[in-house]
């Protein structure tokens, strides 16, 4: 969201914080990314779990753009020899507790405990760039404001849905307005019958049109649009578009119209 440099200063604030806060006879490291590991000796789970809670709940931010922006840091832990043999196993353990935190929500502490799963990485590891890239269909997100409808995000097929070469060149073509990739004479039916759909509590919704190309052509879409609050944007709408020639194809014209 802020791009790498700032993420190397929330790193740095981190690690800073990481070496004040924990005593001289205990070993930091990196493990690579955003990701840092923690060998406590000489004590068990019991012992260290208030201690890390208190450095789980620890204030933490950075400045960008002359804002001062918080972010917080998911921990889990692990304890030699009650469940790893070996440090690669124990490792794996702490890892497995971590990744369950993410998968509850993040910004907590937990210990590893039997019955957790260790499979549960898969689920969180693939990156934002891995999904989007390869949905089977245009993805775009964008605000969810009748006044200002930005487009913040497309992936790549749907960028070339759009006739564009890169983002810049979609950003460029639409003015950064979503209403500009309906057909014009299109717009204002379509964008009413969205808002029609939110205005009635709509979490998810569905509507055809035919989108503008930026060569002057146009294509048929259906477009699954779903509304959602985001911490930086406020409301955003998340909407997979798909050429309605290809679900024709595939499913019928009744099917369609369904």
């Amino acid at each position: 969201m802020y791009g790498h440099a700032y993420g190397d200063v929330a790193l740095k604030v981190l690690s800073e914080g990481m070496q004040k806060f924990f005593d001289k006879n205990v070993v930091l490291g990196r493990n690579g990314g955003d990701e840092f590991c923690i060998f406590l000796p000489d004590c068990t789970c019991a012992d260290v779990k208030e201690k890390l809670e208190e450095f789980t709940k620890l204030k933490r931010s950075f400045k960008y753009e002359g804002e001062e922006h918080q972010f917080t840091i998911s921990v889990g832990y692990a304890e030699y020899p009650v469940y790893a043999d070996k440090p690669s196993k124990l490792m794996r353990c702490a890892d497995t507790a971590l990744y369950e935190v993410k998968l509850r929500g993040k910004n907590g502490c937990m210990a590893y405990k039997n019955g957790l799963r260790k499979d549960i990485r898969t689920q969180l590891g693939f990156a934002l760039k891995d999904v989007s890239e390869n949905l089977p269909g245009a993805f775009i997100i964008y605000k969810a404001d009748k006044n200002d409808d930005e487009i913040l995000f497309a992936n790549r097929e749907f960028i070339r849905f759009a006739g564009c070469k890169n983002m810049d060149e979609l950003l460029e073509y639409t003015k950064r307005s979503f209403r500009n990739i309906i057909k014009v004479d299109e717009q204002e039916a379509v964008i009413a019958d969205i808002w029609k759909q939110i205005d009635e509590g709509h979490t998810n919704g569905y509507t055809h049109f035919n989108m503008q190309k930026a060569d002057g052509g146009h294509i048929q879409v259906f477009d699954h649009g779903r509304i959602v609050e985001n911490g930086r944007y406020g409301r955003v709408i998340y909407a997979l578009i798909t050429n309605l020639e290809t679900v024709r194809e595939n499913y019928g014209n009744s099917e369609c119209n369904n």
